[in-house]
């Protein structure tokens, strides 16, 4: 890519960054490099390879064309120096705690989490001797004396949080891990570096389950990692990436690559529907709570004015009623789909305390404030009106 990359807009940067000046046979888009090997001229060639004296590959596990191409576009549109693709979200943020921890070690996390990343922490760990604690990000004072009690090694969180977007203050939180030398992770699938970059508030890593916003389709599972430190980089991706195989297909780092493209445009059409979404919900009858960072009525938002563009895509809500009346809302809505992830183009709406979270037991939901009647919803690209009205119907359906 010509030009000074930190001059460019992000739409600019979407669509041309990571790229190299020419793809083969001149074509337009990066080839995918559908190959599991690459072969050497010569043994002296691949000794070269093998001592990192060259660019050249291996084997897909290591790197490949395509896959070189996402990281390093994903790397500049968060501002790191490296990044490393994974073959979900999973993959990505189990290698990295794991990359950053050892036996003794304690993880604190704020206490709502994806579910699969809470169950990762809370049984797989435990496994290898790794602990962790969870507290309420925030409250800072509180944050402060635990990582001053605790002295954890990782300080992981997401911003906003799933499902009930809790915000977190970036920059404070990486004040405090910087007193105690923890190292700050932050998932930043809801946003997307569209919407917020925590490397420039002084994260040491930034997670995205790829899987979401930046493929965009629904057709494609993968995950990322980015950091300003290339040594780490280059740890994360030859001794936890290549030994635990958690590689993507080159198939699907391209599906990704294809959806960034759209990304900033995508994006502002899901803030835009989710905050009329949003809207249309706080003034409804039938809802006791609305969480959506962009309405002023959410705790967070003069902090997600600070450290984000807009205010995401996903909307947040409790009926006044009980966790049944809340499956019967869900399961008469017509327009949206009945799903669990996010970031699609489709809107999709979810019971978290039955589907994404339910590793969460009833206790646990109470004590970190998850009613069982919180509705999640991904709001698609379809015509907002025609989102309220689905959401409108199915909410006087079962009055």
């Amino acid at each position: 890519m010509t030009g000074d990359v930190k001059k460019m807009g992000f739409n600019t940067l979407a669509i041309h960054s990571g790229e190299p000046e020419k793809h083969a046979e001149n074509a337009l888009n990066p080839p995918i490099f559908q190959t599991s090997t690459f072969v050497f001229d010569s043994i002296e060639h691949a000794g070269k390879v093998m001592n990192f004296e060259s660019d050249d590959y291996v084997y897909t596990r290591g790197n490949n064309p395509t896959l070189r191409i996402l990281e390093n576009k994903v790397a500049v549109l968060e501002g790191g120096l490296g990044a490393v693709a994974f073959s979900s979200g999973m993959a990505a943020v189990s290698s990295v705690i794991l990359s950053l921890t050892e036996p003794g070690d304690m993880v604190l996390y704020h206490n709502v989490l994806y579910g699969s990343s809470y169950s990762f922490l809370n049984q797989f760990l435990k496994k290898y001797k790794v602990n962790a604690q969870n507290t309420d990000f925030t409250d800072l004072e509180d944050l402060r004396r635990k990582v001053e009690a605790l002295r954890p090694a990782v300080i992981y969180f997401e911003t906003p949080a799933n499902p009930n977007l809790d915000i977190i203050d970036i920059e404070e939180v990486v004040a405090i891990a910087r007193a105690f030398d923890a190292k700050v992770v932050i998932d930043n699938t809801f946003c997307s570096p569209y919407l917020q970059k925590p490397l420039e508030y002084g994260a040491d890593v930034v997670l995205h389950s790829a899987t979401k916003y930046l493929g965009g389709h629904g057709d494609v599972v993968a995950g990322i990692a980015v950091s300003k430190d290339q040594d780490y980089v280059d740890s994360l991706k030859f001794e936890y990436m290549c030994e635990l195989g958690g590689v993507l297909s080159p198939f699907n780092a391209w599906l990704i690559l294809r959806g960034i493209k759209t990304l900033p445009l995508r994006l502002d059409r899901h803030c835009e529907s989710a905050l009329k979404v949003a809207k249309y919900l706080e003034a409804h009858p039938r809802v006791k709570r609305v969480m959506y960072p962009g309405l002023e009525s959410h705790p967070g938002h003069e902090i997600a004015k600070k450290q984000m563009k807009a205010f995401g895509g996903i909307v947040s809500f409790e009926i006044d009623g009980s966790h049944e009346d809340a499956i019967r809302v869900i399961n008469s809505v017509k327009l949206a789909k009945i799903a669990v992830s996010l970031g699609d183009t489709e809107t999709l709406i979810q019971l978290p305390a039955a589907m994404t979270h339910i590793g969460y037991s009833d206790e646990v939901l109470k004590a970190i404030g998850l009613s069982k009647s919180l509705i999640r919803i991904s709001v698609g690209l379809e015509d907002a009106t025609d989102i309220i009205s689905d959401l409108a119907e199915a909410l006087n359906i079962t009055k």
